[in-house]
């Protein structure tokens, strides 16, 4: 049953001399209004489901970043550097202390005792 697909009596060697010869007399152009309608629908916004999450994303990143900015405030205190209470080298400029006062690792294991 195999076949010479090659062999030009083939059915499909005939089938594809003749698509080859074949012209295409259909009209190509746009009908008419056809561009109206495009740009129309272009312009129309279709109203989008959105999910959960995303409804709900920019609220939980609000709410986050209040969080944040209270957690800063009530521990301004620990996170201010302090001036150092040794005499400063040059009148002009305030040295300050580079190490927290409070180790924050130090704090957390003492917690979980």
């Amino acid at each position: 049953m195999n076949h010479n697909v090659n062999d030009p009596r083939s059915a499909w060697m005939r089938l594809a001399s003749a698509a080859r010869q074949a012209r295409d007399e259909r009209d190509v152009a746009a009908p008419y209004g056809f561009a109206t309608r495009v740009a129309a629908l272009s312009q129309l916004q279709e109203t989008r489901v959105a999910s959960v999450l995303e409804r709900m994303a920019l609220r939980a990143v609000g709410l986050a970043s209040l969080l944040a900015i209270c957690s800063v405030a009530l521990n301004y205190e620990v996170l201010a550097p302090s001036p150092v209470s040794s005499a400063p080298v040059s009148g002009s400029v305030e040295e300050y202390e580079l190490a927290p006062t409070d180790d924050a690792v130090a704090i957390v294991l003492d917690l979980a005792d």
